[in-house]
C-alpha cells in the first residue's frame, strides 16, 4: 500500500483537543483524556503538528497570545497559528478565511494540498480546509455532532474526508493512511 505524504497536520483547539467548543482560558483548559495520546502518536510517527485556532478574546485583552503559545508548546505542538481578532474586525486570518494557513505555508514552505486539518466545526474548519484542498477530518467532540446534524446546512457543499469520534480516532486513521 502506498502512503500519501503529509507535510503538516493543523489541529483546532476548542472542542477538538479539549474543552467544550467554547472559549476556556489556557489556565483552566483541560485536554480530553485521549488527546495527549493522540498528539504523541502523531509526533512519534514524525508528523509536524500545528495548532490552528480563532481566539478573539485576545483582542478584548482577556487573555494574552503568549498564554496560548505556551499552552501549545507544553502540549507538544511544533507551532501555533492563532487569529486574535474579533468576528467583526474583517481580518484575513480568522477561520474560515485562509490567512493562518497561508502564513504557515509561507513559514514552513508547505504545499497545503499535502496537509490535514482536524476540527469540530464544519462551517469553519472544514470550509477552510476545503478552500486549500487539505484533507478534512471532522471530530464529533465539541461542536462536531451539531456540525453534522443541526448546522450541516451551513457547510452543505463540503464533505469531510473522514469523520472521527475524537482526536485519537482521527490520529489512528492518519497513521493508517499517511506518512510524514
Amino acid at each position: 500500500m502506498d502512503f500519501k505524504k503529509v507535510q503538516a497536520i493543523f489541529i483546532d483547539r476548542d472542542g477538538t483537543i479539549g474543552g467544550t467548543g467554547n472559549f476556556i482560558h489556557p489556565k483552566e483548559f483541560q485536554l480530553y483524556p485521549f488527546s495527549a495520546t493522540a498528539l504523541n502518536l502523531l509526533k512519534a510517527k514524525g508528523f509536524k503538528i500545528f495548532a490552528l485556532t480563532n481566539q478573539h478574546r485576545i483582542s478584548r485583552n482577556e487573555v494574552k497570545l503568549e498564554e496560548f503559545m505556551q499552552q501549545f508548546d507544553e502540549y507538544g505542538f511544533d507551532d501555533a497559528f492563532i487569529c486574535p481578532h474579533g468576528e467583526n474586525e474583517n481580518c484575513n486570518c480568522r477561520k474560515p478565511n485562509g490567512g493562518l494557513l497561508i502564513e504557515a505555508a509561507n513559514k514552513y514552505k508547505l504545499d497545503l494540498e499535502d496537509c490535514i486539518v482536524i476540527g469540530d466545526v464544519g462551517s469553519v474548519d472544514m470550509v477552510l480546509a476545503d478552500k486549500f484542498n487539505c484533507v478534512k477530518i471532522l471530530v464529533k467532540t465539541g461542536w462536531g455532532e451539531n456540525s453534522l446534524n443541526e448546522y450541516r446546512n451551513t457547510w452543505e457543499n463540503v464533505e469531510p474526508d473522514y469523520i472521527a469520534d475524537n482526536l485519537l480516532e482521527a490520529s489512528k486513521w492518519i497513521v493508517e493512511h499517511y506518512e510524514s
